[in-house]
């Protein structure tokens, strides 16, 4: 006799435990993608169109394109070494955000003409604790961490 057929609906309800240890990895790892994709397409920009006007800013700004790749790519393997580079690079981002942050608020153009306004062609996606982006910068690192405290490696590889 054959299995009888199972609904969409319950297929999905069967695999929802599944799909909700996972859901935050998979949020996370989305808003990384996004930041990757905005750090990387303004450094580029920047660094083409007008590199002498904040050379430091838009150094800066390459580099947090480089650390959000390297953090997403850490918390997708989440394995192995993987686990403390994902560590590693969630704190570099959360160091550079707060010393930019600071930075940009306290003396503006400290990083270059103009790298103090956070909607400015020379800011970085950390200028002020990244309000250029809705302080995304600021708080992603911070649920990189929770993540990375809540799925040790060992509990993974079970």
């Amino acid at each position: 006799m054959s299995e009888p057929r199972r609904s969409v609906t319950d297929r999905l309800a069967a695999a929802a435990p599944a799909v909700g240890r996972v859901g935050v990895l998979v949020v996370l790892v989305a808003v990384y993608a996004v930041l990757v994709m905005a750090a990387l397409g303004r450094s580029i920009f920047q660094i083409v169109d007008h590199f002498g006007k904040a050379p430091a800013a838009i150094t800066i700004s390459a580099g947090s394109a480089v650390v959000y790749i390297v953090a997403m790519v850490a918390l997708i393997i989440h394995r192995g070494v993987w686990y403390r580079v994902a560590w590693v690079t969630v704190c570099v981002e959360f160091a550079g955000v707060l010393i930019v942050g600071f930075i940009t608020t306290l003396s503006p153009d400290a990083l270059g003409t103009g790298s103090g306004n956070a909607f400015g062609d020379t800011s970085t996606v950390w200028t002020v604790f990244g309000q250029g982006y809705w302080f995304v910068p600021a708080v992603l690192p911070l649920a990189g961490m929770w993540w990375l405290r809540r799925h040790p490696v060992r509990a993974v590889a079970r």
